[in-house]
């Protein structure tokens, strides 16, 4: 089954479908960013705050949220050790 994770605001995404969680702050992935928003792929779950984590999707869309990578990682990891505990029990 598909997990999914808040990643802010009450905003919810599939973990089967990050590829990347990067930070916002480099020169390509404003770029990405760029023409994401061009190109109409871009979801923007920041509710009007700064960015501070882009994440990377299969279907070659970004989310971008107001919460760190690091908190959204460890939150895609938790729902994977949880994932891994159910399939031990």
């Amino acid at each position: 089954m598909n997990k999914l994770i808040h990643i802010g605001f009450g905003n919810i995404v599939n973990t089967s479908k990050i590829i990347a969680i990067v930070s916002p702050d480099s020169a390509p992935v404003k770029r990405l960013v760029q023409k994401s928003r061009e190109n109409g792929t871009a979801i923007d779950a920041t509710q009007g705050r700064k960015t501070k984590s882009v994440l990377v999707m299969e279907s070659s869309q970004i989310v971008l949220s107001a919460l760190l990578p690091e908190t959204i990682a460890g939150r895609a990891q938790g729902v994977l050790n949880d994932e891994d505990s159910d399939e031990n029990s």
